[in-house]
């Protein structure tokens, strides 16, 4: 007996010195500060729903937002927030990246002018100032958008505005700006009294893309950990979606600086956009997207869908 309960009691003292098991660390670098569009992210660590999967996400923003598909290609972070027009660029560069859920599921870029100016319809931009920000995928968007109309970009003037994009609109310096946000800046705008008109890039030719995607470096992509962060993602954005109100108080309550009325109004416009399957992905938009880009010459060849983008659900 006495062997039997030093025995137990051995049993017992290593289970109690045997620690639970440590949640798995995940990094995900985020492409800009944290913002309404990153509020299944947000919501998922508000919510422990990260912590249920097993993972330690540390969420990190990016001194430079140029920075983080570099270092998820130089294997120094496992996750990176990033733009699908981008991910084609930095495929056909060379980078080891490749995309495996969606976090914003629509484009979100727009042209915009002035609601109640000259500009009624995109035939009207000839002759006219077009200011913005990053030449590239912009650009290929623009000309795109205005052969719809019958224009060329030699039809009309291009102004770099430095990011100011909204109040160079505003102030008269251009008649339109390509690249702003319709979730942001239609907000900004009609706020500071100047109402602005969006025209909406894939209801003028362009194939509609994701705007925010998650990424990886390819050797990466079979890692168990990413599933389970998809899953947390995508209970995060059913949540916002059934219970916007308390997902705004959820998410303010972890930045409390984030509570205006901008932040507010971009918050409630971007639940439509967030992915409700965020591990779904449509292969027949993401060829379509890459033949656009190589007719506008932004890429050289058009990569297998399997290069590019994967599924890990």
């Amino acid at each position: 007996m006495r062997a039997f309960a030093l025995a137990v009691g051995l049993m017992m003292a290593g289970l109690t010195a045997t620690p639970a098991a440590a949640a798995d660390k995940l990094t995900v670098l985020l492409e800009w500060f944290v913002n309404p569009d990153h509020a299944p992210l947000i919501i998922a660590e508000q919510l422990g729903m990260f912590e249920k999967a097993g993972l330690d996400v540390a969420l990190v923003p990016p001194t430079d937002p140029a920075a983080p598909p570099r270092l998820i290609a130089a294997k120094q972070a496992d996750v990176a927030i990033h733009y699908e027009p981008s991910l084609f660029l930095d495929v056909d560069a060379g980078l080891p990246l490749i995309r495996f859920g969606s976090l914003v599921e629509t484009p979100l870029n727009t042209l915009t002018v002035l609601e109640g100016g000259p500009i009624q319809k995109l035939s009207d931009l000839r002759g006219k100032r077009i200011g913005f920000s990053v030449a590239g995928f912009e650009d290929a968007l623009l000309q795109t958008m205005l052969s719809s109309a019958g224009l060329t970009k030699s039809d009309v003037e291009l102004v770099n505005v430095n990011f100011s994009l909204s109040p160079a609109l505003i102030s008269g310096r251009v008649d339109a700006t390509i690249g702003g946000y319709r979730n942001f800046e239609l907000t900004q705008m009609r706020q500071e009294g100047h109402p602005g008109r969006a025209f909406y890039p894939e209801e003028h030719g362009v194939p509609p893309y994701e705007e925010l995607i998650f990424v990886t470096h390819r050797d990466l992509a079979s890692d168990n950990r990413l599933p389970r962060f998809l899953a947390a993602v995508e209970q995060a954005s059913l949540y916002i979606t059934n219970h916007p109100q308390d997902a705004w108080q959820l998410f303010i309550k972890a930045y409390p600086d984030l509570n205006n009325d901008l932040n507010k109004q971009a918050f409630f416009d971007t639940i439509p956009r967030f992915a409700k399957r965020p591990g779904a992905i449509d292969l027949g938009a993401y060829q379509r997207f890459g033949t656009f880009l190589k007719e506008q010459g932004l890429i050289k060849t058009v990569p297998a869908v399997g290069q590019i983008a994967v599924s890990v659900r």
